[in-house]
């Protein structure tokens, strides 16, 4: 990463609201984001992302409301988005490679297969579960929307690796949830697969990232 690309990438900004840890970034300008959070998920142009930790018995049934009010307590400005976990955040690991960031919250106090059996219905959630696994990811050059949808697979597949080597009897949570994103400017990278240019060191990463927040949060994975 150059001096130039380090200085254009969001700081990560460790907060306290009303007792409760939280995690900020505050992008310069209006960047690409792609993000499945319960505030300012889908695709479009984000300013900020916000990270909190949130109570194990949280039962709020408006966690974007919620994200919503946090926000403008702390004055964040324009469009965003946030996750919420019952990890506390001040547990974030983050790994960097060749231009790529990812800011990792791991927990997985309730792992769960993707595929389940459907006459098992004892896995559902009813309501809103607060994630366990969330990834702030940060790219140094633009990429095609096609591109940033795939890059949430490729962390969900670097993510899978890691919990199956560290022997979790789980591909994740039923909440996890991701945030990727980009400069607008420059020509995009069409490609976010994990063997693309970008795709490739992100997996790295989030997979790193992963694995030493096992050891941080559930030293019995270490």
């Amino acid at each position: 990463m150059t001096a130039a690309e380090a200085a254009r990438f969001p700081a990560t900004s460790p907060r306290t609201l009303r007792g409760q840890p939280l995690l900020v970034w505050e992008c310069p300008g209006e960047w690409l984001a792609v993000s499945s959070g319960s505030y300012g998920g889908g695709l479009g142009t984000r300013r900020w992302v916000l990270n909190a930790t949130v109570p194990s018995g949280y039962d709020r049934p408006d966690p974007a409301a919620h994200v919503a009010e946090m926000a403008g307590e702390l004055g964040l400005e324009g469009a965003g988005t946030g996750l919420l976990t019952a990890v506390d955040v001040r547990h974030e690991v983050t790994a960097a490679e060749a231009g790529v960031r990812a800011s990792v919250t791991t927990g997985v106090g309730y792992p769960i297969w993707a595929a389940h059996d459907a006459a098992d219905t004892s896995h559902l959630v009813r309501g809103y579960t607060p994630g366990t696994i969330n990834a702030v990811c940060f790219l140094p050059v633009r990429l095609s929307e096609s591109a940033l949808v795939n890059l949430v697979a490729t962390v969900a597949e670097a993510k899978a690796q890691a919990l199956l080597e560290a022997g979790v009897a789980g591909t994740g949570t039923c909440t996890d949830a991701t945030v990727v994103l980009c400069p607008p400017d420059g020509e995009p990278e069409p490609y976010g697969g994990p063997r693309s240019v970008i795709g490739a060191p992100l997996a790295r990463v989030v997979h790193r990232a992963v694995t030493e927040g096992l050891r941080v949060t559930n030293p019995r994975h270490g």
